[in-house]
């Protein structure tokens, strides 16, 4: 709005308000998956500062903000003054969309077999392949089979976030974190337990597939490595979600 004398001449304003996809490898097109317009102000002249009002109700908001290596997904409000003469006047200001999931009705237990023929069998398995941000994992990992002289054993979680399709198919793989599962060598019939919080470690909800442009997946990967530094690994996939948090209510005030 002008200040002092200043006086502004616009062909309308309006607000925008606008969630979309944005790829590094193509900075120049937005893929824009909710658009909504309000009209604040018709043709005129402003003399003053003004203020005005504006409501978008019950928006489907239904993909989180998400900021990744090659691709960011966006909700923001924009403020269009158009003018007949000299450049528009916009201003953006963004805001984050955090989207709660229930419990799932049905969460199997994760099993996997790492092995080598007569050298190497391990099972190990998780207590389900859902969770929550705050979760945490447990599982148990069996010795079936030891002919090799393993030295470390480490269970990562891997973010794997894939943009684009085709020839303009991107991947990034980050190692979120290394949790130390045994240092030595183990033997025949033992059995390791696995705990492993997910809470400290800044993780998303699994993306599948957001309109062909991106999506981010989660894998457990069980990393041995033996005394002659030989790596032996096995992913997983498992998913994540956001879940509502508990708030507790205040106690009521007794009468004194």
């Amino acid at each position: 709005a002008p200040s002092g004398s200043k006086r502004l001449e616009h062909t309308g304003i309006k607000v925008e308000l606008i969630g979309q996809v944005e790829l590094a490898y193509d900075r120049g097109n937005h893929y824009v998956f909710t658009s909504l317009i309000r009209e604040l102000d018709a043709p005129g002249i402003l003399t003053a500062e003004k203020t005005f009002s504006f409501e978008f109700a019950n928006v489907e908001k239904q993909y989180e903000t998400y900021n990744g290596v090659n691709v960011r997904l966006r909700y923001f409000v924009r403020v269009k003054i158009s003018r007949s003469y000299g450049s528009n006047i916009k201003k953006e200001i963004d805001f984050a969309v955090q989207n709660v999931r229930p419990d799932p009705e049905i969460n199997n237990t994760l099993k996997m077999e790492v092995g080598i023929e007569d050298c190497l069998h391990i099972e190990f398995e998780y207590d389900k392949s859902k969770y929550h941000l705050d979760d945490v994992i447990v599982g148990k990992i069996y010795f079936l089979l030891v002919r090799i002289k393993i030295k470390h054993m480490e269970l990562q979680i891997l973010k794997r976030e894939s943009t684009g399709n085709g020839p303009n198919l991107y991947n990034e793989t980050e190692i979120m974190t290394k949790f130390e599962i045994m240092d030595g060598a183990p033997v025949r019939g033992e059995c390791i337990p696995i705990r492993l919080f997910l809470s400290p470690f800044d993780l998303t909800p699994t993306f599948k597939n957001v309109h062909n442009k991106f999506s981010v997946k989660y894998y457990l990967n069980l990393v041995l490595v033996d005394e002659e530094e030989r790596r032996y690994f096995k992913q997983q996939e498992f998913f994540l979600r956001r879940k509502a948090m508990k708030y507790s209510k205040p106690p009521k005030d007794t009468p004194s």
